[in-house]
């Protein structure tokens, strides 16, 4: 497949497109499949790469994974064979994916035993894997690292624990409940993180017999269980993919409506989206974005973890702060080097400068750091084509983003990427007017 996309500019994206299952949930839930003795379906799940490379990690692990065709999305996990899988398997088919550290916990119950190859994953900050080896250790896991990844043996039946997060990281809270769900006794989690896609994770957990509560000041307290068995579960939607066609509306002066995205996962960006300008429709089926015609204001924004302005939300938006009118601020706060797409926009026109200080809002964590977390944005920057390279996920989506509202034509490489996160990425840009080729 031509990993370029030619894209020609200036065109508003107007249409209608659909949005499945959220990519930070569905790949979870089906981890968490191997955790039962029954086989579980999961719905909504959309087509991205993400999904093909656990699916193709849980049949190295002799689950059997089949796609229902049809219009729900069905995926069918039966984890009644588990074995482990081989070294150079694993390797060749996580490839860059980080998803693998998180089968560790269900394999320690499974098996007695895991392995984690070098990983890879987003180049954005520094997302340690000790985080998660200390998790495993607290609950009795015996980690020895060798030439070629990470061996993890559980000589004995896992044990409840006490663990406090020094942030609370979705990944690490992620691990804490797929290992404490079968372990013995009861795990007390602190500073936890509570995104929706960590909820919705809980009630898959619940669905397959886990005896799991959540107070109000992120404290998750887990009783372990002797069994599990599998569940049935619609993902909930893709709040981060919804945001980004918002965003582009917004940068496009176009008008967009998500089916299927919903309200109440959303509300911290709806918030935003109104304050700098953007007009929204909120329906049953999903939610309208559009450009309200005008100049779009300028905004202080500090990114943070749920309930707070989600940092997979910030890239796409920074694109369409370059088009209000004035000064915005962004603070990144929970990935270090995040802000390192803006290069390209500076490239297309963009006035965005860059600083280590924590500007327009409170210190955090990477102040005192040296990392260039926070950026200053003067609009409206005419935007004009350029020869951009796909840095990540998010930033490639942003990169799109702003190709799509510059004048002139753009050549966008390495859109494979993007593939990883956002299902029909360019059947949706087909549908909303988007005048390009690949």
């Amino acid at each position: 497949m031509n990993d370029v996309l030619t894209v020609h500019g200036g065109t508003p994206l107007v249409g209608s497109i659909q949005v499945r299952g959220a990519k930070n949930l569905v790949s979870k839930a089906m981890v968490a499949a191997l955790l039962g003795e029954e086989p579980s379906v999961l719905r909504n799940v959309p087509q991205i790469r993400d999904v093909g490379v656990v699916g193709g990690l849980l049949e190295l692990h002799g689950v059997q994974v089949e796609e229902v065709p049809g219009p729900e999305g069905e995926l069918r996990l039966d984890p009644s064979n588990v074995i482990q899988a081989h070294v150079a398997d694993i390797d060749a088919h996580a490839g860059s994916s980080r998803i693998p550290i998180l089968f560790c916990g269900p394999l320690l119950h499974r098996l007695g035993e895991a392995f984690i190859p070098d990983l890879g994953g987003c180049r954005i900050g520094d997302r340690p894997i000790n985080y998660h080896l200390d998790v495993l250790r607290q609950f009795g896991a015996v980690v020895d690292k060798q030439p070629n990844g990470i061996a993890i043996r559980a000589p004995r039946r896992l044990q409840g624990t006490k663990v406090k997060l020094e942030y609370p990281s979705v990944g690490a809270t992620e691990q804490v409940l797929l290992t404490s769900v079968l372990a013995e006794g009861v795990t007390e989690l602190t500073n936890a993180a509570i995104e929706p896609e960590i909820m919705d994770l809980i009630a898959v957990l619940q669905k397959m017999g886990a005896i799991i509560s959540v107070d109000t000041d992120r404290a998750i307290r887990i009783e372990g269980v002797d069994r599990l068995g599998g569940f049935t579960h619609r993902a909930m939607p893709d709040r981060m993919e919804a945001a980004s066609w918002a965003s582009a509306a917004l940068a496009t002066k176009g008008d967009i409506t998500v089916l299927g995205a919903r309200q109440q996962e959303m509300m911290t960006y709806l918030n935003v989206f109104r304050k700098v300008g953007g007009v929204l429709d909120i329906g049953d089926d999903g939610i309208r974005f559009s450009h309200p015609g005008g100049e779009l204001n300028s905004l202080v924004l500090e990114t943070d973890v749920h309930p707070g302005f989600g940092t997979d939300w910030q890239q796409p938006l920074v694109v369409a702060l370059t088009q209000a009118s004035g000064l915005s601020i962004v603070h990144e706060t929970v990935y270090e080097n995040r802000l390192g797409f803006t290069q390209a926009l500076r490239d297309m026109g963009a006035q965005i400068q860059l600083y280590r200080e924590c500007l327009g809002g409170r210190p955090c964590r990477f102040g005192q750091r040296n990392f260039l977390h926070s950026a200053v944005i003067s609009g409206p920057a005419k935007l004009h084509g350029a020869d951009i390279t796909v840095p990540d996920l998010r930033g490639g989506f942003s990169h799109l983003i702003a190709a799509l509202a510059a004048e002139g034509t753009s050549r966008v490489r390495g859109i494979g990427l993007i593939d990883r996160g956002y299902e029909h990425f360019t059947q949706k840009l087909q549908m909303l007017g988007a005048n390009y080729e690949r």
